[in-house]
């Protein structure tokens, strides 16, 4: 994929942590050449026991690996707001001008626990950051397309498709809208030049299966990373690698798919 993306302009969502998701997708487009914007949201990070990093030393390490030429721009934005998703799209096309990839990245996890703890607040919260504001970005992203080849666009759902999550019911109910989504938008944004897949990365470790912050004992973390064929939990750069795959014309055939990339998690 060496610079198999240059030219080509790529939105990447909740890139504000080193060890984060977002961060291992911005890398992995930066190097194959796009001109990148990437969205952070500190006051989310700064929430949760496995904290927030330096946004300018984020940005900074995502400099140096963009390709000579090559631009970045960032914006702090709070996607929890209803004209969130729209509001990302319009800073990023003020800034580089047409789009080519969304990455949806983003989300929260905050708040949430088993059915019993549920409140309206709780699940609207996540119904606005992980759904909403990616249905809404998307239907901006795709407005600016405008019909042309080669757009692509990649959203992020959780282990709900393949198991229960049974203490995690906001945020389940939030991803599992965009997996039963996928095919509905993805048949629509394909007659207009837009490729639409969704991952589930599986348990990735960005921080908070670290023992200090889990909320797990390391028994219990032990015992999960027993279940995968490698004896560890996925690291950002395993699902970015799909999804630099997906986004690029190597990946042209897939469309409307709901993937899992989890090392063999479930076997």
């Amino acid at each position: 994929m060496s610079e198999g993306l240059r030219g080509r302009t790529a939105v990447v969502t909740g890139v504000s942590r080193r060890r984060g998701i977002g961060f291992a997708v911005a890398s992995r487009l930066a190097r194959a050449g796009a001109d990148l914007f990437v969205q952070h949201w500190q006051p989310h990070d700064a929430s949760v026991p496995w904290g927030a990093d330096d946004v300018d030393a984020v940005l900074a390490a995502l400099q140096e690996q963009l390709v000579p030429g090559a631009r970045l721009a960032a914006t702090s934005l709070d996607l929890a707001a209803p004209t969130g998703g729209e509001e990302l799209v319009a800073r990023a096309t003020d800034a580089l001008g047409h789009l080519d990839v969304l990455v949806c990245n983003h989300a929260t996890s905050q708040s949430d626990g088993p059915l019993a703890t549920q409140t309206a607040e709780s699940l609207d919260l996540h119904w606005a950051v992980n759904a909403r504001s990616t249905i809404l970005a998307t239907k901006a992203f795709a407005a600016q397309h405008d019909g042309r080849p080669g757009g692509r666009v990649v959203w992020m759902t959780s282990g709900q498709v393949r198991g229960a999550m049974p203490d995690e019911i906001a945020y389940v109910a939030s991803k599992a809208a965009l997996a039963g989504l996928t095919a509905s938008v993805a048949a629509d944004l394909a007659r207009r030049g837009v490729l639409l897949n969704t991952v589930n990365p599986g348990p990735v470790n960005t921080g908070y299966l670290d023992d200090a912050v889990a909320h797990l004992p390391p028994e219990k973390l032990a015992e999960i990373n027993a279940q995968f064929p490698g004896g560890r939990f996925g690291e950002p750069d395993d699902p970015a690698r799909l999804i630099a795959w997906l986004v690029s014309d190597e990946g042209r055939w897939m469309v409307g798919q709901v993937l899992s990339t989890e090392g063999g998690f479930d076997l």
